[in-house]
């Protein structure tokens, strides 16, 4: 069965035929900047064909100099897509940018030592359900 996902304003479809080998939340500074937030939230797919099926004109990628860092993102609205590395051999995809239940548990965090420094003991932070 295919992963089905898409972009915030919904002009950007894609869907994944393959499984994740892997789910990571990554906290290199490189994926605060791209995400804006303490990490990054990526699964991993090594045998795994992605088919954009609304809007790949609207995709871009952005692959930072020097670095194996790169990142997809919809052109209209921002959101992380997507990305297809190393000559085609892995798909990286955002898990936020899934439209169905993300179908296995991060592996680990990288990065660790690179951590934002607000980012430790928030299960000890007041939750809400909603808009407080």
């Amino acid at each position: 069965m295919p992963h089905l996902g898409s972009c915030l304003c919904g002009k950007v479809t894609y869907s994944l035929t393959g499984e994740f080998d892997s789910f990571y939340l990554c906290h290199c500074r490189y994926c605060q900047k791209d995400t804006g937030s303490a990490h990054a939230a990526n699964l991993f797919a090594s045998n795994a064909v992605l088919e954009w099926l609304t809007g790949e004109s609207l995709v871009n990628t952005f692959n930072l100099p020097n670095t194996r860092h790169s990142k997809s993102f919809c052109t209209h609205c921002g959101s992380a897509l997507p990305t297809v590395q190393m000559a085609g051999k892995l798909v990286v995809v955002p898990a936020g940018s899934l439209d169905q239940p993300v179908p296995i548990k991060p592996n680990a965090h990288l990065f660790k030592a690179s951590a934002a420094n607000w980012d430790s003991d928030l299960q000890t932070i007041q939750a809400f359900d909603k808009l407080p």
